[in-house]
Parts: C-alpha cells; sequence; structure tokens
C-alpha cells in the first residue's frame, strides 16, 4: 500500500531488493557468511579471500561453484571456493582477522599494522583531476540499473583516472558491492588497480579501504562520510581518500597530492 499526501491508501505493486544469506567454504569448511544480493557470488567469494589474505594471484583459485543439488538444503546460496593445493589455508588465523576487521577490539593502530603485514602501502602513481572526481557520482548513478528499480541498493565502481567506468557492482551491503568489484578484477587477471578509483555510494569504513589496499587501490571516494579509522587507515597506507564527493564540491582527508598534482599539471598545460 502506498499513499502520499492529498490522496487515498492504494495497493501498488514494489520491486524489492533480494537479500538472502550467502555461506562461503573452503576447503569444505564454512568461513564465512554474508547477507548478499543473489548474483555474481564468484566474484564475492574472491574479493573477499582476496582481501583476508588467503589468497594471493589467480592460480591460487581453481574452481567457485555453488554447492550441487543434495548436499545441502540451501545449495543456492553455499558456494564452495576450490584452493590450489599449494595454497597454505590457516584457518584459525583468518577467524581472528575476519572477526578483527568487522568488529575490531584491536585499537586501530593494532588493526592497521594486522592489514600491513598482508598488504604494504600503495605507491604515489595514480593522479585525477578535480573534474573527473566531480563527474563520477553521477556516472555511478546513471549505471546503478537495480536501484533505478528498487531504490534499496549500494554501489561499488571502477573507473579510470579519465572517468571512464571500469565495473560496476550492486548489492545490499556497501562491503560486498566492493567485494564484487575487486573480485571481477581478481577473476579476470585486471588485478592491480593501481591505477583506478574506487568510487563507492554509501560513506568510507575501514573495511572498505581495506579491501581497496588489497586491490592496490590508490583512490577512494565516498558520497558520504569516512569513519575517523577509515581516514587514519588511508593515511598511513599511502591512499588517497576523499568523502561528500556530490554537487560540486568534496574533501580530501589523505594524500591530497593525486588530486593537487593533476591540477597543477593542467594549469601549466593551459599557460
Amino acid at each position: 500500500m502506498s499513499w502520499r499526501p492529498g490522496t487515498r491508501p492504494a495497493r501498488r505493486r514494489d520491486a524489492l531488493a533480494v537479500e538472502e544469506p550467502l555461506e562461503i567454504r573452503v576447503r569444505g569448511r564454512s568461513i564465512a557468511v554474508t547477507m548478499r544480493t543473489p548474483g555474481r557470488d564468484d566474484e564475492l567469494a574472491a574479493g573477499f579471500l582476496l582481501s583476508e589474505g588467503l589468497i594471493r594471484q589467480r592460480s591460487d583459485v581453481v574452481e567457485i561453484a555453488h554447492c550441487r543439488r543434495g548436499e545441502t538444503t540451501n545449495y543456492q546460496n553455499t558456494l564452495n571456493v576450490f584452493l590450489s593445493p599449494a595454497v597454505d589455508v590457516n584457518f584459525e588465523q583468518l577467524t581472528r582477522h575476519v572477526f578483527a576487521s568487522s568488529s575490531c577490539g584491536l585499537c586501530g593502530k593494532a588493526s592497521i599494522e594486522a592489514v600491513h603485514r598482508h598488504f604494504p602501502p600503495v605507491e604515489p602513481q595514480a593522479a585525477v583531476s578535480a573534474r573527473t572526481l566531480l563527474a563520477l557520482p553521477k556516472r555511478l548513478r546513471s549505471a546503478q540499473k537495480t536501484f533505478e528499480q528498487t531504490g534499496g541498493l549500494h554501489a561499488a565502481g571502477i573507473f579510470d583516472e579519465d572517468g571512464k567506468l571500469v565495473v560496476l557492482r550492486e548489492d545490499v551491503g556497501r562491503h560486498n558491492a566492493v567485494d564484487k568489484v575487486v573480485g571481477n578484477g581478481f577473476l579476470r587477471n585486471h588485478l592491480p588497480f593501481d591505477r583506478q578509483v574506487l568510487m563507492v555510494s554509501g560513506r568510507a569504513s575501514f573495511e572498505i579501504m581495506q579491501k581497496a589496499l588489497a586491490a592496490r587501490i590508490p583512490i577512494v571516494c565516498a558520497v558520504s562520510a569516512p569513519s575517523s579509522l577509515a581516514v587514519e587507515f588511508a593515511r598511513a597506507s599511502g591512499q588517497t581518500l576523499v568523502g561528500f564527493l556530490r554537487g560540486a564540491s568534496f574533501n580530501v582527508y589523505s594524500h591530497p597530492e593525486r588530486v593537487l598534482n593533476r591540477e597543477a599539471k593542467k594549469r601549466r598545460k593551459i599557460s
């Protein structure tokens, strides 16, 4: 039923974003359950495992497949990741890492150092102009086909330095959307994204910055605010973090030289 001021309540059909659990298994052992929008589950699993430091290169993954009918009652929501025998899996370490990154019982500095043991800071190679940054929210929004129908999904998009969309994914969880674009790059052998920009439709959290670092993404932009730990992480990781990117303005919280240097080069060319 829908209602608007000055009108009578009316029964209408409405499109809703699908939300279902996904269980990820590695070598037959359950390592994570996440609420997600079904679709691109292989990318979600690959991005998640990469950001947790379990896999490093494309050859580490032999196959990603849903359980076969009969193996479990929720076979469509259970995903098996088959790794190369050469990959050493420390399940105990993985469990601690997942817990620390999601509900962080450690201090910020310890959390950042733990991530840097897997992923060192990025190098200052990429640069992007302010004009390109300002165009990203509209380009992200225009590519959100499912959001257009439901209004209930987050989005993450990878753009090149000139603002061209490389890949976009939508999901009820913003972290899942990031996992999917990172996982897409991993499975297609397009990583590292060391000259690309990540744009997210919500806020920037510590986890999103961690996932971006795993993919070697140097510039992360968010429509909303970053958290304090996200800013601290970006500064320590050599990442440029842009927040409140909307309308005709934005804030740069770390390593602004990637934007300032690009603008300075443009001015020199003009003059």
